[in-house]
């Protein structure tokens, strides 16, 4: 079925009114989960909200907690999510980010104890909104193999790149698996095959199929043995800058809570724009393998989805749509 903008953030603030939210901040997580399935991110829109509220249902986490500051050091800081909903708690951050970065030329903000910040991206084009540069990392309940192993110890822990540009911000948003969780649980909702390789199925055999990737918890990492090392990486800085807990200690609670995460924002004097347009257009003209198709830049893609949701309605599934609303 399609639905409006408005119409889909309205039922989700609705629900979460429901469960006890403040007002601000119900108008603030339903934004961003409206927000992020307009932009074609449904795996982490209105496909992960039932998911949020049975967190809040198991008291996983605090729907009425605040970020506090533990530490101020010049341009950084360090919170304590206090386990408050984490899209609300990357919003405030990044806000701060960027507030410290417009005054000294950098702003990081690391935050532990937090939790799921949904599409990382959303931070990002908050970032490039501003006019800022900005690098976002957080780790995970471990859910992958590092390279050459078989059991999951590594978090799928996203990396998140924004550059400001007025023709289209390039946002850059990834997990360290070929594809994450939330997308190959929309690949087994449709029935589908993955387009390329995602992981391996119980045979140690690569394989298409998400429902046996999902099952062995085997991901592919991305660049093989490179995105396990990122991904490794990625956790040490989130965790020993917020003082946070790392993939291990998230991973033996038993609950993908109290994730630690950073906000690096770059506030340049000036960005130019016309290196960064020469960029692109190179890029462009390598000959696309399909014909018709076209050489994308990240965060393209989200912005081509937003512009057409907001012209034609989001496209959601009646089955997930049917389970928001008997959520209220």
């Amino acid at each position: 079925m399609v639905v409006s903008f408005e119409e889909l953030k309205l039922e989700l603030k609705n629900v979460l009114l429901a469960q006890g939210f403040a007002e601000p901040k119900a108008e603030l997580c339903a934004n961003i989960f409206a927000g992020n399935t307009r932009d074609g991110v449904h795996s982490h829109g209105i496909n992960r909200f039932p998911v949020f509220i049975d967190y809040i249902k198991q008291k996983l986490l605090d729907i009425n907690a605040e970020p506090t500051v533990d530490h101020s050091s010049g341009s950084i800081e360090n919170w304590n999510g206090n386990l408050a909903p984490g899209m609300y708690v990357a919003t405030k951050a990044m806000d701060r980010a960027i507030q410290i970065a417009k005054q000294n030329g950098l702003g990081l903000v690391a935050v532990r104890n937090t939790n799921h910040w949904m599409r990382g991206g959303t931070y990002g084009w908050q970032a490039a909104d501003n006019g800022c540069i900005a690098i976002c990392g957080t780790n995970a309940i471990a859910n992958m193999p590092p390279w050459g192993g078989k059991e999951p110890r590594l978090g799928n822990n996203p990396l998140v790149i924004a550059v400001p540009r007025s023709e289209g911000h390039i946002v850059l948003d990834m997990a360290m698996s070929q594809y994450s969780y939330g997308k190959l649980n929309e690949y087994k909702m449709k029935g589908a095959e993955l387009p390329l390789e995602g992981g391996y199925d119980e045979n140690g055999k690569l394989s298409k199929n998400p429902s046996a990737i999902i099952s062995t918890q085997r991901t592919l990492p991305i660049g093989y043995w490179k995105g396990s090392g990122l991904s490794l990486l990625i956790d040490i800085l989130v965790s020993a800058l917020s003082g946070g807990r790392s993939v291990k200690d998230i991973t033996e609670q038993g609950s993908e809570t109290g994730v630690s995460q950073f906000f690096l924002c770059i506030s340049p004097e000036k960005v130019d724009e016309t290196i960064i347009n020469n960029i692109l257009a190179y890029a462009k003209t390598s000959a696309p393998v399909e014909e018709g198709s076209s050489i994308k830049y990240p965060g393209e893609q989200s912005r081509s989805s937003r512009l057409k949701s907001e012209s034609e309605g989001i496209e959601v599934n009646d089955e997930i749509w049917s389970r928001v609303i008997a959520l209220k």
